[in-house]
């Protein structure tokens, strides 16, 4: 979808809050996806290469949290 496509609030602020929203929502969606992979078995690497980050950025930013919420992480071999 070209950018022209996408309807923009006319208040720099509504943007701006969309923009926070849209934020928020992304990071929640990708939390639910890692924590679905790594429950359903897949490596870090295989994580981080669907997201198109490294699997050092991927395991720094959900470990702790995954280790939390009690998911067995799989180690290197």
């Amino acid at each position: 979808m070209p950018a022209d496509d996408i309807p923009v609030p006319q208040e720099p602020a509504d943007t701006l809050a969309a923009v926070v929203a849209f934020r928020r929502l992304a990071d929640q969606l990708e939390d639910a996806a890692v924590e679905q992979a790594m429950r359903a078995g897949w490596s870090w690497p295989q994580v981080a290469e669907a997201l198109g980050v490294t699997r050092q950025a991927v395991h720094k930013k959900h470990a702790k949290r995954l280790i939390a919420a009690g998911v067995t992480l799989r180690r290197r071999q």
